[in-house]
């Protein structure tokens, strides 16, 4: 009788538990804040995000012929690239490229120099969204939802499109 007692009152507790409101971090608030011209955003800015102090420039080819002028992708700390005109800083009309398809995202990160001395520093990342045909860095697919950290002369291609960016800064060598 005893044994059957404290069973139900464990079980009494278990549903008093099971009551209780959970004030964990759902993700749901992040989503209904994360929009921008009534188009919910697939990526959030890390807090490392900065604006970078070097004018940073992608140049645009498309079969091996410059296209335009270069974009100057130094004025804000990320660039969406997608289909989806209303969000994205950098469309990208090709059929096979998402309507979010990836970021470039300037990051505060520390380098250690071969001296040993730790310097921060505001280094431009390359991020695909998930996209379904991928993002390209030098020729290789890159893994989604990874930051994969871009040099000086690295390409960029998105989806089967035939447009490369090529990524220069001022100091650049023509």
């Amino acid at each position: 009788m005893e044994a059957t007692q404290k069973a139900l009152e464990a079980k009494e507790g278990e549903k008093k538990k099971a009551a209780q409101p959970s004030f964990e971090l759902s993700g749901k608030l992040a989503e209904e804040t994360n929009r921008f011209r009534g188009v919910a955003l697939v990526y959030n800015e890390p807090t490392e995000a900065r604006k970078p102090s070097i004018r940073w420039r992608l140049y645009v080819f498309k079969d091996g012929e410059p296209l335009k002028e270069p974009l100057y992708i130094h004025r804000q700390t990320c660039y969406l690239f997608g289909r989806e005109r209303r969000v994205a800083d950098v469309p990208t009309d090709h059929p096979s490229c998402s309507k979010q398809h990836a970021v470039i995202q300037f990051r505060l990160v520390d380098k250690e120099e071969p001296s040993g001395e730790v310097t921060a520093l505001v280094r431009p990342y390359v991020m695909d969204l998930g996209s379904t045909n991928g993002t390209f860095l030098n020729g290789s697919r890159i893994d989604a939802q990874r930051y994969y950290e871009l040099m000086e002369k690295d390409t960029l291609k998105f989806g089967n499109s035939s447009r490369e960016y090529v990524l220069l800064h001022e100091h650049s060598a023509g």
